[in-house]
């Protein structure tokens, strides 16, 4: 073979092994196209709906997907800041969340409450017009980035607000309307319908739950009711109406059992959907008071008590359903407080759920001591598995992490 042929018949071979060699490599390319890069600082004239995190492994900031990532507790972005031109953002913050600027601190809200800021204030007085890194952190949950909007300028004193401090005047709470309470008002109205509807159509069963003065009673009344069935279409109505209260309580007031792990990735709502998390919530509370009776059931069967679990059971409707009457009476105080006295109304809150839990496990406990002495050590375990220990959980998710 002469040189000149064995000249191209390299040619065609090194052609040959770059196109094998670029079929290889395309795939690895285009995946490494695919992961995210590092975002450049984008010149912006207000807040996005565009939040990055922090990437610890690569140490650099990723744009976060909420369907990918898993919530944070510190969220960032890039705003454009001009010390001479206001920019002011509007948002509703827990208490202890903080507010940073090119990694200082710059605002932590005291109190859960509606917030307004001019970020541009908050610059330090060396600082130049230019980009600059705004980052959302809260210690214990995920910030609610869908609060986060751009507020327009009303007036100038809007701008200039009380002349002592820029940093106490814009860490004032801003008095205005939530944007779900008119949601909550229409779930209020119709509860309202709803227990006026169930009292009009059966009048006698109904009396005979909510009586005030027969709550500790020994009455015939009070005790014909656990001798008579459980599943009837009464009970079951005012279940379902005691589920709407209790999930219209906790979307409202508790919004931190939204941040339950197990809660959020079975069910992965948004926060602003408010409609569809309060059928949520009312579907998993109705279908947990409906399915405690399986739980006793099993109980029952381990612990050889199998005749204590229908009264059991009675009791505790019985008793869910008169306390869940008060929590209308919280809702109602929430929309017309929450703006002025936003950690009272948390307060009566968290004493009335308190008192739907703890007064249940008590009239429990009575009821059963009445059927038979609960000072044996095995009965006392049997009501510590069934009302003590979910008492306990309950409480933890809803009462003691907020």
């Amino acid at each position: 073979m002469s040189p000149t042929s064995r000249k191209s018949e390299n040619r065609i071979i090194g052609r040959q092994y770059l196109f094998v060699l670029f079929l290889v490599l395309w795939p690895l390319a285009s995946a490494w196209a695919a992961e995210y890069q590092p975002l450049p600082p984008a010149q912006r004239n207000g807040l996005s709906s565009d939040w990055l995190i922090h990437d610890a492994v690569r140490n650099r900031l990723v744009l976060y997907l909420p369907d990918y990532h898993t919530p944070a507790h510190a969220y960032y972005q890039w705003v454009a800041l001009q010390p001479a031109h206001p920019f002011l953002v509007s948002f509703t913050a827990r208490e202890g969340q903080s507010l940073f600027l090119d990694n200082r601190l710059v605002f932590t809200a005291a109190s859960t409450a509606p917030y307004t800021l001019d970020l541009s204030k908050l610059l330090l007085s060396r600082s130049t017009a230019g980009t600059h890194l705004l980052c959302v952190w809260h210690p214990e949950v995920s910030p609610n980035l869908t609060s986060f909007t751009n507020s327009q300028l009303t007036s100038t004193a809007a701008i200039a607000g009380p002349t002592k401090s820029s940093n106490q005047a814009l860490a004032q709470p801003v008095v205005r309307s939530h944007p779900g309470e008119n949601v909550f008002l229409c779930f209020l109205l119709l509860i309202g319908l709803l227990y006026g509807g169930i009292r009009a159509t059966y009048q006698p069963g109904f009396a005979r739950i909510y009586q005030i003065e027969g709550l500790w009673s020994r009455s015939a009344a009070q005790q014909d009711f656990l001798i008579k069935p459980t599943v009837t279409w009464l009970n079951i109505l005012l279940v379902l109406v005691f589920s709407l209260s209790f999930a219209l309580l906790l979307v409202a007031i508790h919004t931190n059992v939204q941040n339950i792990v197990i809660l959020r990735r079975l069910f992965d709502v948004p926060e602003s959907a408010l409609v569809v998390r309060v059928l949520l919530y009312t579907v998993l509370i109705a279908g947990f008071v409906l399915g405690k009776y399986m739980f006793l059931e099993l109980l029952g069967y381990i612990f050889d008590v199998g005749e204590l679990v229908l009264i059991q059971y009675r009791e505790f409707i019985r008793t869910i359903l008169f306390l869940g009457l008060f929590l209308p009476l919280v809702m109602l105080l929430y929309l017309g407080l929450n703006q002025t006295l936003p950690e009272a109304v948390l307060w009566i809150s968290n004493g009335v759920v308190s008192l739907l839990l703890v007064g249940t496990v008590i009239r429990v406990a009575r009821t059963l001591h009445r059927k038979t002495s609960l000072l044996n050590l095995h009965l006392f375990s049997y009501l510590c598995a069934t009302e003590v220990i979910p008492l306990i959980i309950l409480l933890k998710l809803i009462v003691f992490t907020y």
